[in-house]
């Protein structure tokens, strides 16, 4: 149990989205609802830290009534809604983006191109809104890539062998590419598919939570994060109050401060956001 002395303290609160504030149908709980409400009486914020696009986080931002920036993309972007002003924002080097482009041509994988409004994909890659996890995401069929290569924060690759996405992962880093990091993993809900994630070095959820918490004049300590998920892993090695789901891989159950007793489809964040309250009411 969190000391209650800590949990008075908590003056931002940052959700992730899949699999934590969201359950499998994509909704927010109703206690979760009314909870964050009330908090907003006691002057706590509230923010997301998600793998998704910008694109895809309005509508929720908007249910909640969230103000301040939020992170997306794992980090690569820190934007408020509605108003759009940007506080960071990582885009990798045209040369990598080029690079990445030839490697999967070579290989046959599927590429799309993730901007802060849409994810950008080829006809020769028309699957790809199919097949990728960026869930609630903007996507747009375009003639080719030549006037996408600028401004993207993350190159996504795919395919249904992992050999070729290793090979171009070592290729895109040190000592044949620099400045990058990558992040490669199996599809939860595609079976047989693989996916290399590509962005600039130094993005993460974790480092995305210390620009706003400066950007906010919050100091880390006095923030939650809650999360189930591997790319939540940043979040809870930062000194902000930890926070997994039921349903959180072992790993970051291992790293948690708490873990609630309910899962995401439980509306599991009400759990801990009651605490919170209880401790703010005494």
């Amino acid at each position: 149990m969190i000391d209650k002395s800590i949990l008075r303290n908590i003056k931002l609160i940052v959700f992730d989205l899949d699999g934590t504030l969201l359950n499998d149908e994509g909704k927010i709980g109703r206690e979760t609802l009314e909870l964050v409400n009330e908090l907003k009486n006691y002057d706590v914020l509230f923010s997301f830290a998600t793998g998704r696009p910008h694109s895809s986080v309005g509508n929720y931002a908007k249910v909640l009534g969230i103000s301040v920036p939020i992170i997306s993309l794992d980090g690569t972007l820190i934007k408020t809604h509605p108003a759009k002003d940007i506080i960071y924002m990582s885009y990798i080097p045209v040369k990598y983006v080029n690079k990445a482009l030839r490697l999967a041509d070579r290989f046959l994988l599927k590429v799309a191109l993730c901007h802060d409004e849409a994810i950008y994909y080829t006809e020769q890659n028309s699957l790809i809104p199919k097949l990728l996890e960026k869930y609630g995401a903007v996507y747009k069929e375009v003639h080719d890539y030549e006037n996408y290569i600028y401004r993207t924060l993350e190159i996504i690759l795919t395919g249904e062998y992992s050999e070729p996405l290793k090979y171009i992962e070592n290729k895109m880093m040190f000592p044949f590419s620099f400045g990058l990091s990558t992040s490669f993993y199996k599809s939860h809900s595609h079976s047989g598919v693989y996916y290399l994630e590509i962005r600039r070095h130094g993005s993460s959820k974790g480092t995305g939570l210390k620009r706003l918490t400066n950007h906010l004049n919050v100091k880390i300590k006095h923030t939650a994060v809650m999360g189930d998920w591997y790319n939540d892993r940043t979040l809870f090695e930062t000194k902000a109050v930890k926070i997994a789901m039921a349903n959180a891989v072992p790993e970051i159950q291992r790293l948690a401060d708490f873990i609630t007793k309910r899962t995401n489809n439980e509306d599991g964040t009400a759990e801990f956001l009651k605490m919170v309250l209880q401790s703010k009411k005494k």
